[in-house]
């Protein structure tokens, strides 16, 4: 009777472990650089990982500089996970030097050139906003678990068993999307926001997008921007116009009061998440999440 109690015991233990998830001695130390980064890092890792993100909610990647702490991080980290694409265009020094480590990954750069928005702006270069496209942040959630698993092959199964089951969320993700973006007729899918960070969501979702500056942040919006803008709100009836968490609001609001000075009303539609997530702890401070909102933001506004 004890030995068969003993044994249900040790059986209980072993599946209470094994639901726990992936044990294991020492965790990985993976530093990540935007928060779409991190929260992928952490769906895939999960309790195998200690992640570390250098940027938070709010943060704009392309004018983001490294802190002394940043480097020390970076330095010790077993694996850095980077967008790339020249997305955090002042650490492309840092990652460079560190390129030649072996363990610096830029994760957008598994993307064929053919499946990539050129650049007017920078002569060679790309439009990095690539996770505005589902079907490419699943490509980036394989090489991302790829790489996590080179890095620590005993944990290789974990994470594809990790991946697996974020895959199918990816895949309930973009049946959702599809279907709120159907209840808005394809004439008014013209999406105006403050930077150029939605081409790939056009792309994806059959939306004409319009930035007020360029790719980059760093890019300032001038008159002549202002005015052909305007000038296409008007003429289209363009019922709303959004301002994004890490791009100042001055511009956007600059925008509304020229179209109001011609005679015409644009509503700002609300806020949407483009080059980070929203605070963490919230539903749109995860990928996901993030998407579902920038969405029913853009759809009810437009409509």
């Amino acid at each position: 009777m004890r030995n068969t109690l003993l044994f249900i015991f040790c059986l209980s233990l072993f599946w209470s472990c094994q639901n726990s998830g992936h044990q294991k001695s020492e965790k990985l130390n993976v530093v990540t650089t935007t928060t779409m980064i991190t929260d992928l890092v952490k769906n895939i890792g999960r309790d195998s990982v200690q992640v570390q993100g250098l940027m938070g909610s709010g943060v704009d990647p392309h004018l983001y500089k490294a802190s002394e702490g940043d480097v020390s991080k970076l330095t010790q980290a077993d694996i850095v996970f980077y967008s790339g694409l020249h997305l955090e265009g002042k650490l492309v020094d840092v990652f460079e030097k560190m390129g030649r480590r072996g363990n610096t990954i830029a994760l957008a750069e598994i993307l064929e050139e053919k499946d990539l928005i050129s650049s007017t702006e920078f002569s060679g270069s790309y439009d990095p906003h690539i996770w505005f496209d589902i079907s490419y942040w699943k490509r980036i959630t394989k090489n991302l678990t790829n790489q996590l698993s080179k890095q620590d092959p005993e944990s290789a199964d974990y994470y594809k068993q990790n991946e697996k089951v974020y895959l199918k969320k990816l895949d309930a993700l973009e049946k959702k999307v599809k279907e709120i973006i159907s209840e808005l007729p394809e004439e008014k899918r013209i999406l105006v926001t403050a930077h150029d960070a939605f081409s790939y969501f056009g792309k994806a979702y059959g939306f004409n997008v319009i930035g007020l500056q360029g790719l980059s942040t760093a890019t300032e919006a001038g008159v002549k921007d202002v005015r052909r803008l305007s000038k296409l709100i008007i003429d289209n009836e363009v019922k709303a116009i959004f301002i994004e968490s890490s791009v100042p609001r001055r511009t956007i609001e600059a925008l509304q009061e020229s179209v109001k000075s011609k005679g015409f009303n644009v509503e700002i539609g609300g806020t949407l998440y483009s080059d980070a997530l929203g605070n963490s702890g919230t539903e749109e401070g995860t990928y996901i999440g993030m998407f579902k909102y920038n969405v029913r933001t853009i759809i009810d506004a437009l409509k």
